[in-house]
């Protein structure tokens, strides 16, 4: 049986690429898979091809280029201060600027173009991302026009709230109740920070951060599904 799903990597600018994957179907609405500090890993590409499944035209864009194209990292040692000093290369200014890029290239694609058109007319896209992605999202939401955004456990969300008010679409979000880098104040910062018709914030009570991360020591299974599922959910129904 072949593989329902296509995928390679694009061109998105000079020296800057994403990993694309396609729906069985070729066609959908479009979702930007935002890395953690890991890199577009092997973590980060099935989860892009897990949302390919389920109906998503998937672009992970590779933030890291400037420093480390195409980096893959893993998630201790070596690999983990790797990491960190590359999340502490990457600025605000370059993220904002990537991340528009990413949402006008996955827009524009013609796998896109039979989705349902957003607010602007066009094709709806949205977001979700990990850590570091999750406030990749956040910007996403703020300044690169996505039409919803999912943000797990976003470190650092709380440190930008200055973009709420350039958050005009609905986004979601996931914090595990035992995350040493994100305290309580700080989701209810974010809590706080957009209005409650336009937010969903989940706890996993259980949970530690990084726990959607199946190659992680932290994955917990009962939170991951159960946070896939709202998402997933959420995602339909902003973007079919």
């Amino acid at each position: 049986m072949s593989d329902p799903v296509q995928r390679r990597w694009i061109e998105l600018a000079a020296g800057y690429g994403g990993y694309l994957a396609l729906p069985p179907s070729g066609k959908g609405p479009g979702l930007l898979v935002l890395q953690e500090i890991f890199g577009v890993n092997e973590h980060i590409r099935a989860v892009a091809d897990q949302y390919a499944l389920d109906g998503f035209v998937v672009l992970a864009p590779d933030l890291f280029w400037r420093q480390a194209p195409r980096v893959e990292l893993g998630y201790a040692g070596e690999d983990m201060t790797q990491a960190r000093a590359l999340m502490q290369g990457y600025t605000t200014e370059q993220a904002i600027a990537d991340l528009g890029v990413a949402a006008r290239t996955l827009r524009g694609r013609t796998e896109v173009g039979a989705a349902k058109a957003g607010a602007s007319g066009e094709p709806r896209i949205g977001a979700v991302g990990y850590c570091m992605g999750g406030r990749m999202a956040w910007f996403a939401a703020a300044t690169a026009g996505v039409d919803a955004a999912v943000a797990y456990y976003g470190g650092g969300i709380h440190l930008n709230l200055q973009h709420a008010a350039n958050v005009r679409c609905p986004m979601q979000f996931h914090y595990a109740g035992h995350d040493e880098h994100i305290p309580p104040e700080a989701v209810a910062a974010v809590r706080n920070a957009l209005p409650a018709e336009r937010a969903e914030v989940h706890l996993y009570a259980d949970a530690h951060h990084g726990f959607n991360c199946w190659a992680r020591g932290s994955y917990h299974a009962p939170s991951a599904a159960l946070a896939h599922g709202r998402a997933l959910a959420f995602l339909a129904r902003h973007l079919f």
